[in-house]
């Protein structure tokens, strides 16, 4: 009796072993598994455990340690669609209103996208078709040749060294649009060019043609010279799911794909590492915020070189990385010193998730 008492136990314990090492049993492989989007309204969203995605658990709690650290807010990862982690910090929580700052510049670029598909617009036609003549103090030949393409992809040629003032009297010529590459809150006179072509307002089309009808909360603020977005940070974690699926939500296709996909891609030759108001990793070189110097390798070394990035000053972050089905979000304050878009909060940031699959 005694034997067989030992061998049941054995058997027990056996099992026991083989089901904890299977860090995935019951579940759909991540490569396999569909896509999940959360319901439009009421707080329902699936969530995965760091388990279930195999991740190490002994490289969790170093990961928010340094989030933590260093002045985040909030803190959201997704797989696939599902919160893995969702972390907000002080006296910060999920219904507390953030803001984008540059990081919403993606907002624009995809509103103008859909625009473009409304057929109300075309990004290849100079701005004043839509504004009117004068919009800068830049000569007349001068201020024609700027394209809406060339305020996606920050290429105006208009003088970046003068804040973010886009009244006419600060928007001054430098050299011709599409040879130059700057970075410039002339941008958000895309905003302008969308409601003169749809006919209302920036923030009506916005909300109705993207907001909504994702599920996202959050409006535009006039703040300073320019209008920045606020939103949850859940908000900001279904915009990037959208951006993740090429602006599909739930096989409803939000934004045009090939947009999209030009969005993501190198928009100029100047700074192969930005795309229509979208930062790129991987490239070989890249430029930054208030400077002309070229830099080599790419924008987040420790980071995939799929990512593409919404970056925004003092470290507001979406990260999306088509290779792992990863969207990561981080909202707060300056992580160091403030940035206009890159720090060093970055890769090492990316460190620390890459641990987790180590």
């Amino acid at each position: 009796m005694k034997i067989i008492l030992n061998f049941v136990v054995l058997l027990i314990i056996c099992c026991s072993c083989s089901k904890s090492d299977n860090t995935n049993y019951g579940e759909v492989p991540i490569a396999d598994e569909a896509m999940y989007f959360p319901p439009l309204t009421g707080t329902t969203w699936n969530t995965k455990t760091v388990a279930t995605v195999g991740w190490k658990q002994s490289a969790v709690q170093p990961l928010i340690d340094y989030v933590a650290l260093k002045n985040t807010k909030a803190f959201i990862v997704l797989i696939n669609g599902r919160i893995v982690f969702e972390n907000y910090f002080g006296s910060t929580t999920n219904i507390s209103n953030l803001y984008w700052a540059s990081a919403g510049k993606t907002l624009v670029a995809s509103t103008v996208g859909i625009a473009q598909e409304n057929n109300l617009l075309n990004i290849n036609t100079k701005v004043s078709s839509y504004i009117g003549n004068g919009w800068t103090s830049a000569p007349l030949a001068k201020e024609n040749l700027i394209t809406c393409k060339n305020l996606l992809s920050m290429t105006s040629g208009l003088d970046d060294t003068l804040g973010d003032d886009v009244s006419p009297a600060n928007l001054q010529f430098v050299a011709d649009a599409g040879t130059r590459w700057a970075y410039h809150g002339v941008f958000v006179k895309l905003q302008d060019v969308v409601a003169a072509a749809s006919g209302t307002s920036w923030n009506n089309y916005f909300n109705t043609k993207l907001r909504d009808r994702i599920g996202m909360d959050g409006a535009w603020v006039p703040l300073g010279n320019l209008s920045v977005y606020f939103s949850t940070a859940r908000s900001m974690a279904r915009f990037g799911l959208l951006a993740l699926n090429k602006g599909n939500w739930d096989g409803i296709q939000v934004i045009n794909q090939n947009y999209f996909t030009d969005a993501f891609s190198t928009s100029q030759n100047i700074n192969p590492a930005y795309g229509y108001l979208w930062w790129i990793n991987g490239k070989t070189s890249y430029r930054l915020p208030q400077t002309q110097a070229n830099f080599s390798g790419s924008l987040v070394p420790d980071a995939p070189a799929d990512m593409y990035m919404a970056l925004g000053k003092n470290d507001q972050k979406i990260y999306i990385v088509p290779s792992k089905k990863m969207v990561v979000i981080r909202l707060g304050d300056a992580a160091e010193a403030s940035n206009f878009a890159l720090s060093t909060f970055d890769n090492t940031l990316w460190q620390k998730i890459n641990a987790l699959y180590q």
